[in-house]
C-alpha cells in the first residue's frame, strides 16, 4: 500500500492528497493564508500575490494557490520574507485607487485632500461604500500597513452607474479578476473580461459598453466575488452597512431549485440578499433571487384580508376571512362538484408551499384544477 505523501508546513509535518496546492493544503488544517484573487470552484491565477509562501530551496516565493503540493516540501506561510512581501503587495493596492478606509495617511493635511478628491469623485462625504466588508482592509489592518509609502495613482475611468442594479467605481478596482472568474468560470455568461493593457487595464464588457448595453444578466456573481467596493449593489450603497443588519438563511421561491441565500435584515425589513455558500447553489444567484426582493416589503402589499360588500371592500380579521372562503368553497363544492373550482398557485412559493396547494385542492376540495401563475 502507498503511503500518503507528506510535507512539512511551518514545521509540522503534515499529509497532502495528490493534486492538492498548498493553499489547499493550509486551509484544510485551518492554517490561514491571506488571498484576494482566489476563487473557489476556478482556476487559480496567482495575480494578486497575497497568498505568497516561502518554500525552502524556491528562488522565490511562491503563489501558494498556484503552487502544487510536494513531498518533502518545506512551507513556510508568515516567515519575516512573507510578511515584508505581503505589506509591500498591500501598500501598492492602497496607493492605487481610492481605498479612503481609514488606514490611509498619518499626514492630516495629506488625509485631508485625498479624502477630498474621493469626495468629489464618489458622490459621498462618507468613507469607503464597503468600510467594514472589505478584504483588502482586514489585511491592511492585519498587516498595519496604508497607502501613502507609494504616489496615488490617478482615476483613469468614471464610475459607472447607469445601469438599476450595480455600480461599477473602477477606481477601487484591485484588477485581481476575481468578477472575470466568477462571470466566466462560475456563471459562464461571459459578459466581462480584461481589456486594454499596462497601466490602462480595465474589467470590460465586449466593446467596453455600459453592463445594460451588454451581454451581462445582473445574476451579480461578480458583486458578490468582489473583495472591495469596487463593485456594489445600487439600492444598498451607503445606505446598508454589515453591522446595521442581521443575516437569516432561507429558501429562494422563485422557481423549484431551492437555492439557499442570505436575507440580509435591518428594522425588520429585507436591504439586500447574497447567497449561501452551501448547495444546491453555492452561493450564485439569477438576477430575480439577489435583486428581486423589494415586493417583501413594498407599501402595496396587502396586511390585512380584504371582504367585498355592496361593491366596496372592508377590512376584516383572519379569522373573518378563512370562515367566509371555507364556508363558500364547500357551499360551491357540494352544490356543483369539485370540478367546478380551480387553484391557482404561484411561482414565488416554495415547493413544499405548493405541494400544500395541490393537497387541499385534491385532498379537500375534490378537484385537479391546479395550475400556476408566473405573475402572481
Amino acid at each position: 500500500m502507498n503511503k500518503q505523501p507528506s510535507l512539512f508546513m511551518n514545521g509540522r509535518e503534515v499529509t497532502f492528497e495528490n493534486g492538492e496546492s498548498i493553499l489547499e493544503v493550509a486551509r484544510r488544517l485551518q492554517i490561514d493564508i491571506p488571498t484576494l484573487c482566489h476563487l473557489k470552484g476556478t482556476t487559480p491565477t496567482g495575480a494578486c500575490r497575497i497568498c505568497v509562501v516561502e518554500v525552502e530551496g524556491a528562488r522565490t516565493l511562491l503563489a501558494s494557490c498556484a503552487t502544487p503540493a510536494a513531498p518533502g516540501m518545506k512551507v513556510f506561510t508568515e516567515s519575516p520574507k512573507v510578511v515584508e512581501a505581503r505589506r509591500l503587495i498591500i501598500q501598492l493596492l492602497l496607493s492605487s485607487g481610492n481605498h479612503n478606509c481609514a488606514v490611509r495617511g498619518s499626514d492630516d493635511q495629506e488625509w485631508t485632500a485625498f479624502q477630498l478628491k474621493v469626495q468629489g469623485e464618489d458622490g459621498s462625504d462618507e468613507l469607503c461604500p464597503v468600510w467594514g466588508d472589505c478584504r483588502l482592509q482586514d489585511l491592511a489592518y492585519r498587516y498595519q500597513v496604508s497607502g501613502e509609502r507609494f504616489a496615488a495613482t490617478p482615476t483613469r475611468y468614471p464610475m459607472e452607474t447607469v445601469n438599476p442594479f450595480i455600480i461599477r467605481d473602477f477606481s477601487r478596482c484591485i484588477q485581481c479578476g476575481r468578477c472575470v472568474q466568477a462571470c466566466n468560470d462560475v456563471q459562464v455568461n461571459n459578459a466581462i473580461n480584461f481589456g486594454y493593457r499596462g497601466p490602462a487595464t480595465k474589467i470590460i464588457a465586449a466593446g467596453d459598453r455600459p453592463l445594460k448595453d451588454s451581454d451581462c444578466v445582473f445574476c451579480g456573481e461578480c458583486v458578490q466575488a468582489c473583495p472591495v467596493g469596487a463593485l456594489v449593489e445600487k439600492d444598498v450603497r451607503y445606505d446598508v452597512r454589515p453591522w446595521e443588519t442581521r443575516k437569516v438563511r432561507t429558501t429562494c421561491s422563485y422557481c423549484g431549485v431551492g437555492c439557499q441565500l442570505h436575507l440580509h435584515v435591518r428594522d425588520n425589513r429585507v436591504v439586500k440578499v447574497t447567497g449561501a455558500e452551501i448547495a444546491p447553489n453555492h452561493g450564485s444567484l439569477c438576477v430575480k433571487g439577489r435583486f428581486g426582493y423589494h415586493f417583501v416589503g413594498s407599501p402595496e402589499r396587502l396586511t390585512e384580508p380584504l371582504i367585498k360588500e355592496n361593491g366596496q371592500f372592508r377590512r376584516a380579521s383572519w379569522d373573518e376571512a378563512l370562515d367566509q372562503v371555507a364556508g363558500r368553497l364547500r357551499q360551491i363544492r357540494d352544490a356543483h362538484g369539485g370540478d367546478s373550482i380551480g387553484v391557482l398557485t404561484s411561482a414565488r412559493i416554495t415547493n413544499e408551499e405548493n405541494y400544500i396547494a395541490q393537497k387541499f385542492a385534491r385532498a379537500v376540495l375534490e378537484t385537479n384544477n391546479v395550475d400556476h401563475c408566473a405573475r402572481l
